[in-house]
């Protein structure tokens, strides 16, 4: 793969593909899809055919392909993967969030594992994660709300599915050279099930997640910070009532960290009114794989 006008550091590719450096370092020592020359220090350097390789390779990524099922259609010249079969996989993602919810809502966890095996077997952790748990948290929550299922079915749909992320998220290795993101509930927060989406897509695009869950005691947040440094930190909100308070602990948290770069997301957020949304936008990262690209790009 031709390295002919070489001019992009890696700094720069990662800011225009959306990768991060270590991740891509990772990418070409295993699979070779890119050769960058190096400048008189020995810094690589990036082509524009380079980048647009990255790019194509990026979009597969984020339609559901594995990093080595991109690289495998890539080697093949496969560089066009036509609409039906996008609509084809649409329409399977829909079919297994129905089905491992009519699982869960029946109570039976055996089935609901074999339904979600499945699902990873023929998409990655993050497609799994945004497109069928996300949904299926977001229906669960609607038919609870509208009576339709008992709090029971409710509690055990959500704690199946926290325990399998749980999982899901500890399974990626970590890599400490790599930005760190400071994960936690908002104040009096106890729902993390969207914290823990977002904490696997935050570790799968190369961050070092350092995920705590759950609301922390009033204070302690300060320490962890001091401790580890990170470079981000965003806080989940999903109860209304909540939202003052966590907004005044990330104002608060700003101005006593300045470069920190502090995010908010949660449903809670979505029921704000336009003038609210207005004067959090600094720190709205939004709720849908599109918004925190989006976030992360201006941060």
């Amino acid at each position: 793969m031709g390295t002919k006008q070489a001019k992009y550091n890696i700094k720069a590719v990662s800011q225009m593909v959306g990768i991060q450096p270590g991740t891509l370092r990772a990418w070409e020592r295993r699979y070779q899809i890119v050769r960058p020359s190096r400048n008189e220090a020995g810094h690589r350097l990036y082509s524009d055919e380079h980048i647009k390789i990255l790019r194509w390779l990026m979009e597969k990524v984020d339609k559901g392909f594995t990093i080595s099922q991109a690289v495998s259609l890539l080697e093949s010249n496969e560089n066009t993967v036509d609409a039906s079969s996008h609509a084809a996989s649409s329409n399977q993602l829909e079919v297994l969030g129905d089905d491992l919810l009519n699982a869960l809502l029946s109570f039976e966890e055996n089935e609901a594992q074999q339904k979600l095996d499945h699902a990873f077997s023929l998409f990655t952790p993050e497609t799994v994660a945004i497109d069928i748990i996300g949904p299926l948290l977001v229906k669960i929550g609607d038919l609870w709300e509208e009576n339709r299922i008992t709090s029971a079915h409710e509690h055990f749909a959500s704690h199946f599915l926290r325990s399998r992320m749980g999982m899901m998220l500890l399974s990626i290795p970590s890599d400490s050279m790599l930005p760190k993101a400071l994960l936690v509930c908002g104040p009096n927060e106890r729902h993390e099930l969207g914290l823990l989406i977002f904490a696997l897509y935050m570790k799968r695009k190369g961050y070092d997640v350092i995920y705590l869950g759950q609301s922390i005691a009033g204070g302690d947040i300060d320490i962890v910070i001091d401790e580890i440094e990170p470079s981000y930190m965003f806080m989940s909100c999903t109860l209304k009532k909540n939202v003052p308070i966590t907004v005044s602990l990330a104002e608060s948290l700003q101005k006593q960290f300045p470069e920190l770069k502090i995010g908010l997301g949660g449903l809670a957020y979505d029921r704000l009114s336009e003038l609210d949304k207005k004067r959090m936008e600094p720190f709205l990262v939004g709720n849908t794989k599109k918004d925190w690209e989006a976030w992360l790009t201006k941060h």
